[in-house]
């Protein structure tokens, strides 16, 4: 029984439909369904499939933004549930995003943070226009396992590389995994800063951060 539930929810948020991803997530919670399915087996599975229409062109960016908004409003519903359930979910990894200082657009990393946070990463956005020093103290504050920034604009890519280098000043650059994105960033270009990585789009990142997770993680028990 809550397998059809989920399967209910799993496809109205792949075919964007707020209204009744809404309606089936209170039924599978009335019926005692655990938050925690409904995240994993529902939302996350319709995120999913969302990603593999988007990768087939047959969601577009305008239809992946939907799509992060509906599961963004159903999990704020969940969330008060989620922290009362007995089972919980270790999230794999913390991830820190920003858009980078001189840049105020923001559709691409909402998109982001909210694919993240589908796919079980703990994701702390400090939001558009950040310079390298609030970069820095997230670092410091949080000790993230991965930095995430992006940029739309040529005129403020370049801006990236000032992050990294601060960074480096401060001694925190070997601490945390730096993934980089947006428009007119290009692996060449990441590479040429001293990133880690690049992804090209929302599903990349949670393939790109799961292997630095992985890399971060094989890198520490080396050194144990």
């Amino acid at each position: 029984m809550s397998d059809d539930i989920l399967e209910k929810v799993r496809d109205s948020l792949a075919d964007l439909d707020l209204e009744n991803t809404l309606r089936y997530v209170e039924e599978a919670l009335n019926q005692g369904v655990d938050v925690v399915d409904i995240i994993m087996k529902g939302l996350t599975e319709g995120m999913k499939i969302v990603g593999e229409r988007f990768e087939r062109e047959e969601y577009f960016i305008a239809e992946v933004v939907v799509a992060a908004e509906i599961f963004k409003e159903v999990m704020n519903m969940l969330k008060p549930r989620l922290s009362q359930s007995n089972k919980g979910l270790k999230p794999i990894g913390r991830v820190i995003i920003g858009t980078v200082y001189g840049d105020i657009h923001d559709i691409g990393k909402n998109l982001v943070a909210a694919v993240l946070e589908a796919n079980n990463f703990e994701v702390i956005d400090l939001g558009v226009d950040v310079p390298p020093e609030k970069f820095v103290k997230a670092v410091e504050e949080y000790q993230p396992d991965i930095l995430g920034i992006s940029a739309l604009l040529t005129t403020t890519m370049m801006n990236i590389k000032n992050v990294v280098e601060a960074l480096e000043r401060e001694g925190l650059r070997n601490k945390v995994k730096i993934i980089v994105g947006g428009a007119p960033v290009t692996e060449e270009f990441a590479r040429s800063i001293g990133a880690d990585a690049y992804a090209e789009d929302a599903f990349k990142t949670v393939e790109v951060c799961k292997r630095l997770i992985e890399e971060k993680r094989r890198g520490s028990q080396r050194k144990t």
